[in-house]
């Protein structure tokens, strides 16, 4: 995707990353992935924009995943309303922060607009604007279900590999955390899981991935810090 119209961008930042905090790996002045994603931004030269009252917004796959459909689509509607005019009619591209929240979106909207998941946004509009100063050695990466379904495994990839010499990415249908069932049937992780630390490689302390929920369950069945791609991009970049 080519940028077509100046560096102006809506950044939604999802309830999970606004509401949880940070990894047990990273440190008390670590910034949080939301205020993190808006440093980086900045330093891409980019304006942000955020949709009105962004703190009550959700893009409703918490209730659609639980059967909640009217609840699911109320929220959808708002958020689709709040980003239509935050983006000027589609003016302006729409980051979102985890892959799982965009390919929600991306089924439920019905309007015209330029909504990008955070592995495209970063491959196509921020790394042209920075430049890799510190490319890290070694790092594991995991595409996540929905990354899968929208076909952009071979992208995050390339975005890696423009951040690290060795990527490692990980062999898995799923990693079983499913949403927030992680949470309460630890059991479907640990499954899903199961043969994750063999295929990291020893020196490689550092995995990165789009969901926040998903590097809950892949920090703990690794026993290395998991944490959104957009770290790896800013300290590479820093």
């Amino acid at each position: 995707m080519n940028i077509t119209v100046d560096l102006k961008v809506v950044y939604f930042p999802s309830c999970i990353n606004r509401s949880m905090g940070k990894n047990s790996f990273q440190n008390s002045d670590d910034l949080q992935l939301t205020a993190l994603t808006h440093q980086l931004l900045i330093r891409a030269g980019f304006t942000i924009i955020y949709p009105e009252s962004v703190d009550s917004h959700c893009c409703g796959m918490p209730f659609s995943s639980k059967g909640f459909a009217e609840a699911n689509h109320a929220q959808s509607e708002a958020l689709e309303t709040a980003l239509l005019k935050a983006s000027e009619n589609g003016k302006y591209p729409v980051l979102y922060d985890m892959s799982p929240c965009f390919y929600h979106s991306k089924e439920e909207f019905s309007k015209t607009l330029k909504i990008v998941d955070p592995i495209e946004f970063m491959l196509d509009y921020v790394m042209p604007q920075l430049t890799v100063k510190n490319k890290k050695e070694t790092v594991t990466i995991f595409p996540v279900c929905s990354v899968k379904k929208i076909g952009k495994t071979e992208q995050l990839v390339a975005l890696s590999k423009l951040c690290a010499d060795k990527v490692t990415l990980i062999d898995s249908n799923c990693c079983g955390f499913a949403g927030d069932r992680g949470f309460l049937i630890p059991e479907l992780n640990e499954h899903g899981l199961r043969e994750l630390k063999a295929q990291i490689p020893a020196n490689c302390k550092e995995g990165f991935s789009t969901s926040r929920t998903c590097e809950i369950g892949l920090e703990k069945m690794s026993g290395i810090d998991f944490k959104s791609i957009f770290y790896l991009i800013e300290e590479v970049t820093r």
